[in-house]
């Protein structure tokens, strides 16, 4: 085997054995959090109750919409970037759009292919992107979803207007509002 050969097999070997690591590790949380659920809870219920109620997404029932978010966003921070999804988190993936996002049909446009875990360059956080069968690539909020399907509660949803008040001003500092110092 020649030194290129072998510096190339680590780089094969090793990501594979990363996935299958996290596949072991998600298939263990889904088991523990399915272990002590009776076959009468797997119907859908909402109670009305912000943050409450029952829900399905895929092969999973969430007993609320707080208990939902923990499953995502576990999925969201143990995942490496820029890696394709398995399979059963790939379904548990489009069911949340089908089921949550408000034009999911635009967003899965002729077929999603892959998800994957990115930074996002506008917001500088972890983000789930999807790739489409056309290799287009577009972003979601799986937490805008999951609002959808059952409301979370009010200190983790979206804040639409924190800023709002700054817009379009300096706000009193910088930019030659300042004292500064004159003449010099």
């Amino acid at each position: 085997m020649t030194n290129e050969a072998a510096s190339e097999l680590p780089m094969e070997v090793e990501p594979q054995v990363e996935v299958e690591q996290i596949e072991d590790r998600t298939k263990r949380m889904e088991q523990e959090e399915e272990d002590g659920k009776s076959s009468e809870e797997q119907g859908v219920e909402n109670s009305g109750k912000e943050g409450m109620g029952r829900a399905t997404v895929g092969s999973k029932t969430f007993g609320s919409s707080v208990e939902m978010f923990d499953y995502f966003f576990k999925i969201l921070h143990s995942w490496p970037t820029n890696l394709n999804l398995n399979e059963y988190e790939h379904t548990m993936l489009l069911e949340l759009l089908k089921k949550g996002h408000l034009e999911a049909d635009r967003k899965i446009g002729k077929g999603v292919k892959a998800f994957q875990i990115r930074f996002h360059p506008q917001f500088k956080s972890r983000c789930f992107f999807l790739i489409r069968e056309d290799n287009s690539v577009d972003d979601f909020s799986f937490r805008k979803c999951i609002n959808h399907i059952l409301p979370l509660p009010e200190n983790m949803q979206i804040k639409h207007d924190v800023n709002k008040s700054f817009r379009g001003k300096a706000g009193g500092r910088g930019r030659g509002r300042g004292r500064g110092r004159a003449g010099k």
